[in-house]
This record gives structure tokens, sequence and C-alpha cells, in this order.
């Protein structure tokens, strides 16, 4: 398979996005609300599934070998740090969200629903990943309830701000890139 040069630039873009979207960051807790989820999401809608996985996975393989993407810098320890399923989960988020939404008809609430899924996704794998390092690597006394309160429930009203408006913008652009 030729990978086009258009294709590698919105990979790169979109994995560079997503680490300026990391230091674009409110500290609370053990996971920061951050703008990453905003620019993984989009990378789903805009891109594609394949495209919008390989930005994320660039973005993932960038922090692991050490350059400091991710809010709390880079490096192969990083394997360890809590919040780093939800760095794993983007990469399944985008592609399911590429998934839904390739080769249908760009709508707001197609795009919203295919975001909403992808984003639980990054729950789905993050918060497990949150409650493993914090009670088996850190030896924090923490209940999975309440690592799922830190790390999914308090995200949730600002997600879906962010979740309305990548739709919104996703089911205007697409249809102009089309176009050509």
């Amino acid at each position: 398979m030729k990978i086009k040069t258009r294709d590698m630039v919105l990979v790169a873009l979109f994995a560079g996005l997503t680490a300026v979207g990391a230091f674009l960051r409110i500290p609370i807790g053990p996971a920061p609300i951050s703008m990453q989820n905003f620019f993984t999401v989009m990378s789903g809608c805009l891109l594609g599934a394949r495209l919008g996985a390989a930005s994320q996975g660039l973005y993932v393989s960038l922090g692991l070998i050490g350059v400091p993407v991710f809010t709390s810098g880079g490096g192969p320890s990083y394997l360890l740090n809590p919040t780093f399923g939800f760095l794993v989960g983007f990469i399944l988020c985008a592609w399911i969200i590429g998934r839904l939404t390739e080769g249908k008809k760009p709508s707001v609430a197609g795009f919203f629903i295919a975001s909403l899924v992808g984003s639980t996704v990054v729950y789905a794998i993050g918060v497990p990943w949150l409650y493993v390092i914090l009670t088996k690597v850190s030896g924090v006394d923490i209940t999975f309830m309440k690592a799922l309160k830190v790390g999914c429930l308090v995200f949730i009203p600002g997600d879906l701000v962010k979740v309305v408006l990548v739709s919104w913008l996703s089911s205007r652009i697409v249809p102009l890139v089309a176009r050509g």
C-alpha cells in the first residue's frame, strides 16, 4: 500500500494537535482536563479509522520514545503512569469513530453518536488502567468506584461539550474537504 504525502501530513498534524492539546489543561486530580481528547475525536471524524488511529499511534509512540508530548512529559516509564491507559484508548477511539463515520453522509448526529462511542472506549481502557496503576504500582488505597469518579465521571460534562463542538465542526468540514 502506497502512503500519500497528504495522508502523512494529516497524521503528523493530528499527532501534533493532540500533543498541543496535552498542554491546554486544567490540573485536577490524577487525570487533568485537557484538549487531547478533542483532537483525538476530531482525528477520527476527519481522517477516518486508519489515519485517525495512525495519528494517535504516532502521538503515543513519540511520547514513549521520550518526546515530552504527554501532560507529564514522556518516556517509557510513562507506561506506569496512571493516565497512560487513556492514551492507549485514544488510538482505539479514533479508529472506532472513523469506522462508524466513514462513507456515511456527514451529520452532527452521526458524528455525535460515533464520538460518544469512541470517547466511552477511552474511559473503558483508561479507568481500569488508572485503578491498577494507583493500587498495584503506587500503593494508593482507592476503590474502583473512586477511580471511576476521579478518572471519568468528573470529565463527562466537559467531554460532552467537546463532543458537541467536534461533531458540529466535523459536519461542516467533511463536506468541504470532500469537494476538494
